[in-house]
């Protein structure tokens, strides 16, 4: 369904309603596919939404694709204003999209590390402020952050990359206990080593720099990622008591 026939069944939502991001490939498909697979409505949001064309085809009524850059501000406004005409309410944000930075601190580039901080800690923060009005309206919703291990810990030549984490996590331990009296769940989501195609996906002539929807640390067998996923966002992470 693209997005001037999703007009036409606004109000027509089955199910819980999904606005992923980085949708197009690793743990932003998965979930996508498994959210539509339960039954349940999914806006597909990526860079390159043609890649998700696939999943559209398969589920014409309950899946659209959406061209998002989660570094554009203004788009993501008008993403979830889209999302809500059409469907009423948006159920659950996942804020997947992310991008690995291996090197060391020295070698970093402000320009890098402020990109990266953009599409990791600034985007989603972004995203959670357009979506929360809309979710504390309607006194449910959950918002799902994709972290990392590498926001529970760092090691040499992941220094940028975890800092972004650490930051996504300080962020979300606070929003959690800020949201809960309106119904509104913040799951923290940690993966380790999952075969995505992470580290194969450097661009020629950079590599250092990985491109998003994928995860970190793969290895070539791994469980299914959205079960593991699922499993340790149960741990919900509540802000620290004073």
């Amino acid at each position: 369904m693209n997005a001037e026939d999703s007009a036409a069944t606004r109000g027509d939502a089955k199910g819980r309603v999904w606005l992923i991001t980085g949708a197009s490939s690793g743990f932003g498909r998965a979930i996508a596919s498994a959210a539509l697979a339960a039954g349940d409505t999914v806006v597909a949001t990526a860079r390159r939404p043609e890649a998700l064309d696939d999943l559209v085809a398969a589920y014409p009524d309950r899946a659209v694709a959406l061209q998002l850059d989660v570094t554009d501000t203004a788009r993501t406004a008008a993403v979830v204003a889209d999302a809500v005409l059409w469907y009423g309410r948006i159920d659950v944000l996942v804020n997947n999209a992310g991008m690995g930075l291996v090197g060391a601190v020295e070698e970093t580039s402000d320009r890098e590390l402020r990109d990266l901080m953009d599409l990791h800690f600034f985007g989603p923060a972004a995203l959670v402020r357009a979506v929360l009005p809309h979710m504390r309206r309607n006194g449910s919703g959950a918002v799902v952050q994709m972290s990392s291990m590498g926001g529970r810990f760092t090691f040499p030549g992941v220094g940028a990359y975890s800092a972004t984490k650490f930051a996504l996590e300080g962020l979300s331990e606070a929003l959690a206990g800020e949201v809960a009296p309106h119904g509104i769940k913040v799951l923290i989501v940690e993966p380790g080593s999952f075969r995505t195609g992470f580290a194969g996906a450097a661009p020629c002539g950079s590599p250092r720099r990985f491109r998003p929807t994928r995860r970190p640390w793969a290895r070539s067998e791994a469980p299914s990622p959205v079960r593991t996923a699922s499993r340790r966002a149960t741990r919900t992470r509540q802000p620290r008591p004073s």
